[in-house]
């Protein structure tokens, strides 16, 4: 909609190749960072992965943590909310024009590599790792393409996998979550070293931002806002699409363009977004302050309009769910109150619960968390509970609004995570209650001190595996409760506690009782 820039030549290849690139862009020249940021700062340019945080300050803290020692550039193309597809878009079918923004940045700070994380084994990795090969090949003909080593690193995708830290982490090769303490990139980033971190929108912007200067690029767009936007239409929109469109431009006008039905309302900025209702869309705008007038914020450009067809709250409650499993789980606002809002939620569906109850939960983790993860569910959930509310009665009186879950808001398509549950030898256990003390939030006691269990999420295993290894009377067992069937699982302390052998005519101790003392004993066959 309006002129193509990030997608210009889109229309005419599925990919534009270097050659391709250069003769709808040209070579950008490197330039000062006083310069750039000067730039950044006249059209306020801001980051296009959700927070909108100045460009041009994030500029300045590298340079200045740096102070001419060696940083390095990260595009961030972790798009691990399901909604969203522009940053995937842009390095599968436009990759050179997000290197170049990198490069840009790079070559002004001084940089010592530019690296570009993205999933890994999806398409988008193949198309940027490809784009590096085209520049280097470029540069050994006696071309510049390569003046900055650029590294492309395939990470594990899951929905905080875009967060900073998370990213930060993985790339170190460390594992992919939050840090827990908020850490600055531009001070301490990838090795230690001060990254310029950002969405790969963003450094696709700023490589247009240098190719036009400041005041074409603020040709299209509000005085405010200039320039274009990237959105994902997915959900019930019958042409989903990502679509380039100036700033400003009426969030009607884009919906009408993908044949989208509205619904009970649309979803915006995505899985820890906002919704919105019938009536507000007809005057909303698709603009950081447009957003905030309607009571929403823009994010990173996602539109999820619900339909007609689905149970407006069940989707919510899928999001819940989703949302619960996707956590890092190490703190109490994830491991507790995001599974206790999720069965909250399912409750309301079900007719059986309470708005209460939701509500109890959301201010159990709000501002709480060790990471955004906690506070973004509960954006989420309270704005269902808000633009739902004639739905959420329906369920509440007649166990249902007469429409089923369609499955209309987008999740990613993956294997079901594992599960697990407790099994306990009644005749061992004695009721010492150090399972409900190591798992309180998966174990309940009776009146006499004898548990019950609930099931268990898989990024808690390593915390079950510990209560049944620290049981002791040696009464619990751990097994799996997807796939096929219940399996046992444990450490091979516990496997040998239980008296499981690891394969048929192996040989492994068996521990016993007698009178109160272990004694171990060979054993063998199946």
């Amino acid at each position: 909609m309006g002129p193509a820039r990030l997608t210009a030549g889109l229309d005419h290849c599925r990919r534009l190749d270097l050659p391709a690139h250069r003769t709808l862009h040209g070579v950008v020249e490197p330039r000062e960072l006083s310069e750039l940021i000067s730039y950044a700062n006249e059209v306020d340019m801001r980051g296009r992965g959700g927070a909108a945080f100045p460009f041009a300050r994030k500029l300045r803290a590298v340079a200045d943590a740096a102070r001419g020692g060696e940083s390095v550039v990260l595009v961030n193309g972790a798009e691990g909310e399901p909604a969203s597809s522009k940053d995937a878009m842009l390095l599968t079918r436009n990759p050179h024009l997000v290197l170049d923004g990198a490069v840009l940045a790079a070559e002004a700070l001084g940089a010592r590599e530019v690296i570009v994380a993205t999933a890994g084994g999806e398409v988008a990795e193949a198309s940027v790792a490809a784009a590096v090969a085209e520049r280097r090949q470029a540069n050994v003909a006696g071309g510049a393409e390569s003046r900055v080593p650029i590294r492309v690193v395939g990470i594990k995708e899951r929905f905080i996998s875009g967060e900073g830290g998370a990213l930060v982490n993985a790339v170190n090769g460390e594992e992919g979550i939050p840090p827990g303490r908020k850490r600055r990139a531009a001070t301490s980033g990838v090795d230690g070293l001060p990254t310029l971190l950002s969405n790969t929108e963003t450094y696709a912007q700023f490589a247009l931002l240098a190719e036009y200067g400041p005041d074409k690029y603020a040709e299209v767009g509000t005085v405010k806002e200039p320039g274009t936007i990237l959105l994902t239409v997915s959900g019930g929109a019958a042409n989903g699409a990502v679509i380039e469109a100036p700033t400003g431009t009426y969030l009607s006008d884009v919906l009408g363009l993908c044949e989208a039905e509205i619904g009970d309302g649309v979803l915006i900025g995505g899985f820890h977004g906002a919704w919105l209702s019938a009536d507000v869309i007809e005057t909303a705008v698709l603009s950081r302050e447009g957003m905030k007038q309607a009571g929403a914020t823009l994010g990173a450009g996602i539109i999820v309009p619900l339909g007609e067809s689905t149970c407006a709250l069940g989707e919510a409650a899928r999001v819940a769910a989703y949302l619960a499993a996707e956590s890092a789980g190490q703190c109490g606002p994830c491991r507790l109150g995001l599974p206790d809002i999720a069965r909250s939620m399912w409750a309301l569906v079900e007719g059986t619960g309470s708005v209460d109850a939701v509500r109890r939960g959301v201010r159990g983790v709000e501002r709480r968390g060790a990471c955004f993860h906690p506070d973004g569910t509960a954006k989420f959930v309270l704005s269902a509970l808000d633009a739902f509310e004639v739905e959420i009665a329906q369920h509440l009186e007649h166990g249902g609004c007469g429409r089923p879950i369609r499955g209309v808001l987008p999740m990613p398509e993956r294997e079901a995570e594992p599960e697990y549950r407790l099994e306990v030898d009644w005749s061992r256990c004695q009721g010492h209650g150090l399972c409900a003390h190591l798992l309180p939030e998966f174990v309940d006691l009776d009146d006499y001190g004898f548990p019950s269990f609930r099931k268990i999420p898989g990024f808690m295993a390593k915390e079950a595996r510990r209560a049944v290894d620290m049981c002791p009377a040696l009464a619990l067992r751990l097994a799996q409760t997807t796939g096929d069937g219940p399996k046992p699982v444990g450490s091979p302390l516990r496997l040998v506690k239980d008296g499981m052998l690891k394969k048929a005519g192996e040989s492994v101790p068996r521990l016993t009782r007698v009178g109160g003392a272990a004694r171990v004993s060979r054993v063998g066959g199946t």
